[in-house]
Parts: structure tokens; C-alpha cells; sequence
């Protein structure tokens, strides 16, 4: 069974942090808002590790 990869994002603005599937977002250089605040930045500069963004630029 396949294990499914998550990325743990976290809002520079308000601190809100949530988990997403690679697959389901944009591209790491996309403007990307913030569920929480609706800040729009890159969807890189929501990565909450360097391991996220790598996981990002993997899959983006």
C-alpha cells in the first residue's frame, strides 16, 4: 500500500499551520493565500521546513 506524502505549511503572517498533499497545490512559485489570514505570498514562503520545500519542488 502506497504511503501517501503530506507537507506541513506554515503562514509567516499569522502562524497558522496546516498539512497538504503536494499534489493538490500549485507550483512552489505560485501565489499562494493563506487559509487563515488569506495573506498571498509564493507557496514557497509557506514551507515549514527546507524538507517541505524540497518536497514541493519535487512534486511542483
Amino acid at each position: 500500500m502506497p504511503t501517501e506524502t503530506y507537507v506541513r505549511l506554515l503562514c509567516p503572517e499569522c502562524g497558522k499551520q496546516w498539512t497538504a498533499s503536494p499534489g493538490n497545490l500549485p507550483t512552489p512559485s505560485t501565489t499562494y493565500h493563506c487559509p487563515g489570514c488569506h495573506a498571498s505570498r509564493r507557496l514557497s514562503e509557506f514551507a515549514r521546513t527546507e524538507h517541505e520545500l524540497e518536497t514541493l519542488k519535487t512534486f511542483g
